[in-house]
């Protein structure tokens, strides 16, 4: 199992408890670090301070929409992926989801294999844009030594 600094991290965002214990146990048992939230001000406490890779997010909370909720949880680098989970599903609600940011959204009831497979690929993308940003600042930086170098080269040949 990856040591537990590099597990990515997942917040469930649920008001019925047993939704939040039993996906909790079921992300800790294929290796993530999952933590939960009952209300969208204890998910935004908690996001501002510990990163996720990514939230789960019920669409109905006591205090707040889970729509809105995805707007108001910290930026994050990489950016956070936001799943909206709803048992009221309709089409306004996964426009509405997805405008707001929503990178996925899953119906209940649903298997726990498909949401771990959500999960799991969602997780990869997120990995994937990472490595991609920092292939890009490499790049962005290695050019910038090369000017700079060549600049370095070209004032010194016209002093001699």
């Amino acid at each position: 199992m990856k040591e537990k600094a590099n597990r990515p991290r997942i917040l469930i965002i649920d008001d019925q408890e047993s939704i939040r214990k039993s996906l909790k146990l079921a992300l800790e048992r294929v290796g993530y670090l999952a933590d939960t939230a009952e209300t969208g001000r204890e998910a935004i406490r908690k996001s501002k301070a510990v990163f996720y890779n990514l939230a789960l997010v019920d669409v109905r909370l006591p205090d707040m929409t889970g729509v809105e909720l995805l707007t108001k949880m910290r930026k994050t680098v990489p950016e956070m992926v936001r799943i909206i989970i709803t048992g009221y599903p309709s089409l306004e609600n996964a426009i509405e989801a997805i405008h707001k940011g929503s990178n996925g959204y899953v119906v209940k009831p649903f298997a726990i294999e498909a949401l771990l497979r959500e999960v799991k690929e969602q997780l990869q993308k997120q990995q994937e844009a990472k490595k991609y940003s920092e292939l890009k600042v490499r790049e962005f930086i290695e050019s910038r030594i090369e000017e700079i170098e060549s600049r370095s080269s070209s004032k010194r040949s016209l002093k001699k």
